[in-house]
This record gives structure tokens, C-alpha cells and sequence, in this order.
């Protein structure tokens, strides 16, 4: 079996600040929804085109010095790196902080989890 290279590092900009992502899990919703009639078979006939979500559940450190202010961000870039040069970049833009948590674990540092929407993904 040949060795496999993955992707790297997660970022995320808010401004000129630049903050270490732990962990990141993306949800796209399509906006598509299905179209219920009243036929003989009982089933949909269709779907509908929607809006389109993207949401992001990320958790970052808090640093002992200077934490953001998370529940004011708005406007902020969220970019996964490839470690490899070839590889290509995601991006979210224009994300918005919804939801905002503190985790603290006994062996690790403590973690702030955060909920956000992003505008727009794309592959750089």
C-alpha cells in the first residue's frame, strides 16, 4: 500500500489575525426541498430549488492573552491548507459568528467552540 498525503492546516482570518483551528466540520445544505401532491401513488412528484447554507462548527484555543471577540465577528475567512504544494486551498468567506461556547477538557487546553455561517465556499 502506497503512503497517502492528506490535508494540512486549518486557518482562520479574522482581519490581520490569524487563529489556529482544531477542529472544523462543514455542513451544506442544497436549499433543495421536495414538492408533496395529492396523486395516486402517495409519492412526491418533485423538488424545488432553494438558497444554498453553509455551516461551519469550528473550535479554536483561547490564548492566555488577548481572546477576540467572537460574538462581534463578522466578515471573516476560513481557509484549509493543503500541505503538499500542488494541492488546491478551500475557502469559506464572508463567515459570521452565530453561536458561541466554551469547552475545557482535563488533559487539553480549553477550546472555544464556535457556530458559523459562511456566504461563500470556494476552491482556491
Amino acid at each position: 500500500m502506497a503512503l497517502e498525503e492528506y490535508v494540512g492546516a486549518i486557518v482562520l482570518e479574522v482581519g490581520t489575525t490569524e487563529v489556529e483551528v482544531i477542529d472544523l466540520s462543514v455542513t451544506v445544505k442544497t436549499g433543495k426541498k421536495i414538492v408533496k401532491t395529492m396523486n395516486r401513488t402517495g409519492k412526491p412528484r418533485g423538488f424545488t430549488k432553494g438558497v444554498q447554507e453553509i455551516d461551519l462548527d469550528i473550535s479554536v484555543v483561547i490564548p492566555l492573552s488577548g481572546d477576540l471577540d467572537w460574538k462581534s465577528i463578522q466578515g471573516a475567512k476560513i481557509t484549509v491548507f493543503p500541505v503538499s504544494e500542488g494541492g488546491k486551498r478551500m475557502s469559506y468567506r464572508d463567515c459570521v459568528v452565530t453561536e458561541v461556547g466554551h469547552k475545557y477538557t482535563v488533559e487539553n487546553e480549553a477550546h472555544r467552540s464556535l457556530k458559523v455561517v459562511a456566504m461563500d465556499e470556494v476552491e482556491e
